[in-house]
Order: C-alpha cells, then structure tokens, then sequence
C-alpha cells in the first residue's frame, strides 16, 4: 500500500478542524451553554396600540366618540394621513389635566397651525365632556 502525505495531511486537518469545533473537551454540556449564551437576545414583539389599550376604559369610551363623530376622516392611531396620527398627537403633549383641557379646546374650536397648514375643523355641537374623553383617549395612546 502506498503512502500519500498530501491525503493524510488533509485527514488530520480535517479531524483537528472537528475537534476544535466541537469544543475539544468532549462536554457537550459546556458547549452548547456556550453557544446558547452568544446568541442574540430575541426580537421584542411589536403590539399595536389598538391591542395595547383594547380593554382600557378610557380607550373603549374614546374608540365610540371618535367613531360617532368624523375623527377618522383625519387622524388614524399610528399613521398620519391628512392630520397627525394619535400616538403622534400623544408623543407631543405630556399627559395633564391642562393638556386635557388645552386638546379638548382645540377639538370643539378647531384650528391650524400646530400640525401644518391644513386646518382641524371646529366641532361645536361636541359637547365638553365628550371633547375631554377624545383628548384623554388620544393621550393615552403613548407607544
């Protein structure tokens, strides 16, 4: 039988490179907390503000004014179309009872300015406690 350096060569290559893979010390135990402790923490899972307020009163009380009324025409909770979106509404103004107050003002006075040139019609047959349930549901709606 004939003698090849150049295949028994690339055999020990070949076992050093699996050992060295392995771990060389046989333990799988180590081995795999090792890979386990190097992998990337998971992704969080996004919700959307819908799923993440659905049972919060003032977000149920909020949904049915802004559904009765033409809020949608507008404003959407997480994308602007022609007005900002809620959460962007939300992000802007701190949760307050002066900022209840200031939002519910603008919802029943409407306005232009703020958020473009594009102007919030007035709406003046919304009465005051229906205005500062829209506003404290807009509020909430911080992501």
């Amino acid at each position: 039988m004939k003698f090849n350096l150049n295949l028994s060569m690339a055999v020990i290559a070949s076992a050093m490179v699996a050992v060295s893979a392995c771990g060389g010390s046989g333990n799988s135990e180590s081995a795999s907390s090792e890979s386990t402790a190097a992998a990337p923490p998971p992704a969080p899972i996004e919700i959307s503000l819908e799923e993440k307020y659905k049972d919060d009163p003032v977000y149920i009380k909020g949904s049915e004014l802004m559904g009765q009324n033409d809020c949608p025409s507008c404003h959407m909770l997480e994308r602007k179309i022609v007005g900002p979106s809620y959460a962007d509404v939300a992000a802007k103004y701190e949760t307050t009872d002066e900022n209840v107050e200031l939002l519910a003002g603008k919802i029943i006075a409407g306005g232009v300015g703020t958020w473009g040139e594009i102007p919030m019609p007035a709406h003046p047959t919304l009465s005051e406690e229906d205005a500062k349930s829209l506003a404290q549901f807009v509020l909430l709606l911080k992501k």
